[in-house]
């Protein structure tokens, strides 16, 4: 009676899912549906309901799911003994439903693999389910398309980690299935006969293969189910089945567990001239886009398989290489992709540097090396050439929605990987070389802003790509590269490019003869660049900061002109477009310029270039504390951000040490009045930790007044950054006799406070900041100032403490009591 009830509710809530208008029901009817699948009632109200030959297509769907479901994850919760009353009805239901719904038989047939997972072979009778399956379809051939499906899963289930099998039974159950493979290509070949059944049957050996048995090459190459597939690639309407069959088969051929391509040979001299002649289809008008992706996955599968056979540079060889090329230059792009992970693979195998010893001595093997770089010389230009085209930005990219952009650009990532494949084959210089000759190409047509600049910009893209590969003192084409950059439409994109590849030849123009001669030319387009466009600015700030970084040493005689640059963009004398995160390439170019300079000019221009940021916050202290502390962390964070890369990339220790002398009293000033405020306290404990990093023991002036600030101040804010400062300060200063008091006093004052914060696992999860840089300081102080730290009264709280760090997994907390058994 409650099964009853039970199937009518079921009945009820599917019907309020599909049915019923209002959201709020319906949902409420799903979840109640979920909900039943997982009690131990749904095994009999599913089965109940499937065998009712008055369920709807909805329940019919429901049920067959439940069931499947069921059977994978908690097969457990039947006793042993019904097993068989369990497959006897899932075949029943297999025979009921043969003929559909395939959505139902599908389900059903997913459920009884399932069931051969949990259940040992010998359960199903003699030889396990294959041959249990046999015997079904021999008593009952009106039933096979029903059973065939039901093949065609079994391997598949083999690798389904949906179902809640132990890892040994399902080991177990992959060995069952290799040792009746036979058995099943046999029942397999039977069911070819069925001319109806023939695309099914090619699924289920597809299938099969994947579990890559190790049959003989030999066997194979003449089985029927072989010759098939491979027969039914030249029909008139291409078959997929027969396509996923060679496929499977070209990667079993390449398989470990198969014996690998030596031993698998005797197939693949059958699969690859079959494939081989589907090349002229390809470039078939009448043949529609999803038969040539077909056939393209054929080409891109041998590619991929046969890489080190290929690799060789044989006659037969080139021609897959050639027909890999033509795949490349397909117009669709999801299908000329396919071939791109051969192209990589193939140039890792071209140059690498241990050829099989079998080549004889090193001189041989080098010789082997050039044989094949030359071999494979000319496809990977054609290759280039190819590809390079498809970085070109659509005709209406301003429309391109979020997710057509973000596909658009991983679009050319990919064709900046096959461009650098190609480079390290080719070299650097010939690739450039190449994509030259299409930027000149592209220029005469880009003019204006109104022109046709998307060629050139995408030619421009191309030659960034392989910076990387190209000589740094080449002579021939970057000259005239740099000559044609000035001549472009300051259009934001390609000027957005332009700017960068200004920075990815940054080490050129520091190395290459001609290379400093053009540095005037590309500031000016740098310049330009910050102020088109918010892009074009970000790509300009970062080329700026990479050739300041690479021509270091040469710009130091310019640093009057650097410094007009660094005030035009940053401090509003221009219209610069970026952001204050691009600011900061500047301040950081800067920077290093600043290094390269002698003690007192760089002294001077440190000077200088902290003027420049600290101006702003003086203006606002100066307002009085209430305007300092109503502002938003940003109109601080800003500048003070620019000081953090300032004190890290000017390596003048002396010097900043001065600086931060001078500015200690606008940074006490902010400490004083915004120490409430998290972001503006991380900001500035950033600057004063690269301080301390730079100047080291040149700070002692300055490091007493601010480890005096932050431990008064931590007592009141507990700001988890000042444990990071003062942890800084334990590397530098630690083992300093002369800072052992101030250090003493921090120590014990800033521990004596955190212990009474974390002092239950509650309070860990609270402030884990907090925990993080405590014991952060603490793992430090051991290593630095074990004298000062060990002996101290606030020792054993911190170690209760990070017993109960321990309890929550924190990784510092866990490192200090064993530090101290050792200490």
């Amino acid at each position: 009676m409650q099964s009853m009830e039970l199937q009518n509710t079921v009945k009820e809530a599917l019907n309020a899912l599909y049915h019923y208008p209002d959201d709020a029901v319906r949902m409420q009817a799903d979840r109640w549906l979920q909900d039943f699948q997982r009690t131990i009632d749904a095994w009999q109200v599913a089965d109940n309901l499937l065998h009712d030959a008055t369920s709807n297509p909805e329940t019919l769907i429901f049920c067959s799911q439940t069931l499947r479901s069921k059977v994978q994850r908690d097969f457990e919760e039947l006793p042993s003994e019904a097993f068989r009353q369990l497959r006897d009805s899932l075949n029943n239901l297999l025979k009921k439903f043969h003929k559909g719904p395939a959505i139902v038989r599908t389900q059903i047939s997913i459920a009884v693999a399932a069931l051969a997972v949990h259940v040992p072979a010998e359960d199903w009778g003699d030889g396990g389910i294959v041959n249990w399956l046999r015997d079904g379809m021999n008593a009952h051939p009106e039933y096979i398309p029903g059973f065939l499906e039901l093949l065609t899963v079994l391997p598949e289930e083999a690798f389904n980690y949906k179902i809640a099998a132990r890892p040994e039974r399902r080991r177990q159950f992959e060995k069952e299935l290799t040792s009746q493979m036979e058995i099943a290509l046999n029942i397999l070949t039977a069911c070819l006969s069925i001319s109806e059944l023939k695309e099914q049957v090619l699924e289920a050996f597809a299938s099969w293969l994947r579990l890559k048995h190790g049959i003989p090459g030999s066997v194979l190459a003449t089985h029927p189910l072989v010759l098939t597939a491979l027969s039914s690639l030249n029909c008139d309407i291409l078959s997929e089945a027969s396509v996923n069959v060679v496929s499977e088969l070209i990667h079993y051929t390449a398989s470990g567990s198969s014996g690998g391509v030596s031993v698998q040979m005797p197939l693949i001299q059958v699969i690859v001239p079959q494939v081989m002649s589907l090349q002229a289809q390809l470039r078939d008008s009448s043949k529609d886009d999803e038969d040539v992706k077909a056939i393209a996955r054929l080409f891109a599968d041998m590619g991929d398989s046969y890489v080190e056979l290929i690799a060789t540079g044989s006659n037969e060889a080139m021609m897959i290489v050639n027909a890999l090329l033509e795949v490349a230059s397909l117009p669709e792009f999801d299908i000329a992709s396919m071939t791109f992970n051969f192209w990589h693979n193939l140039q890792v195998i071209l140059t690498k540097r241990n050829f099989d010893i079998s080549f004889g001595d090193e001189a041989s093997i080098e010789a082997e090396r050039n044989r094949r770089l030359q071999v494979f010389r000319q496809s990977y230009e054609s290759l280039v050439s190819l590809v390079s085209s498809r970085v070109q930005y659509p005709d209406d990219y301003q429309n391109l929605s979020y997710e057509d952009l973000k596909e658009f650009k991983q679009t050319r990532y990919a064709v900046a990987d096959v461009l650098t494949d190609a480079a390290s084959v080719l070299g650097g210089d010939t690739t450039l070389q190449i994509l030259y000759m299409k930027l000149v190409e592209a220029v005469s047509s880009c003019r204006n802003e109104q022109s046709e600049w998307r060629p050139a910009e995408a030619a421009l893209f191309c030659i960034r790509a392989i910076s990387n590969y190209v000589s740094v003192v080449e002579a021939n084409v970057m000259p005239q590269v740099m000559d044609l950059l000035s001549k472009l439409p300051h259009q934001p994109q390609l000027l957005q490019t332009v700017c960068l590849i200004v920075g990815a030849y940054s080490k050129w123009l520091d190395a290459a003869p001609s290379g400093f001669s053009k540095l005037p030319l590309v500031i000016d387009i740098l310049m330009s660049g910050m102020r088109t466009s918010e892009d074009s600015a970000a790509a300009a700030a970062l080329a700026f900061r990479h050739i300041c970084d690479d021509c270091r040493k040469k710009l130091c005689a310019y640093c009057k002109q650097l410094f007009h640059i660094y005030y035009t963009a940053v401090n509003g004398e221009g219209s610069f477009k970026g952001s204050a995160e691009d600011s900061l390439h500047l301040v950081e170019a800067l920077s290093m310029v600043i290094t390269e300079l002698p003690p007192e000019p760089a002294k001077d221009a440190l000077e200088e270039l902290c003027s420049s940021v600290v101006t702003p916050l003086q203006e606002v202290i100066n307002q009085g504390p209430e305007v300092l502390e109503k502002k938003h962390a940003r109109e601080l964070t800003v500048y003070i951000d620019r000081f953090a890369y300032i004190f890290r990339y000017v390596n003048h220790p002396g010097a900043v040490a001065d600086a931060v002398h001078r500015l200690w009293p606008i940074f006490k000033a902010i400490f004083d009045l915004r120490a409430w405020d998290m972001r503006t306290m991380e900001s500035l404990c950033r600057a004063c930790k690269y301080a301390v990093r730079t100047s080291g023991r040149f700070m002692g002036i300055t490091i007493g007044a601010m480890l005096e600030e932050i431990q008064g101040l931590y007592q009141q804010h507990h700001q988890p950054c000042f444990l990071y400062l003062s942890s800084e300060v334990i590397k530098i200063f630690g083992s300093d006799p002369s800072c052992a008091s101030y250090l003493k006093n921090m120590i014990e004052a800033l521990f004596k406070h955190t212990t009474c914060l974390l002092t239950s696992i509650k309070e860990f999860t609270r402030r884990p900041d907090i925990g993080d840089d405590c014991f952060l300081l603490a793992s430090r102080c051991i290593r630095y100032c074990p004298q000062l730290f060990i002996p101290s009264s606030i020792f054993p709280a911190l170690v209760d403490c990070a017993m109960i760090g321990i309890t929550v997994q924190h990784r510092y907390a866990s490192f200090l009591p064993t530090a101290c058994i050792f200490a």
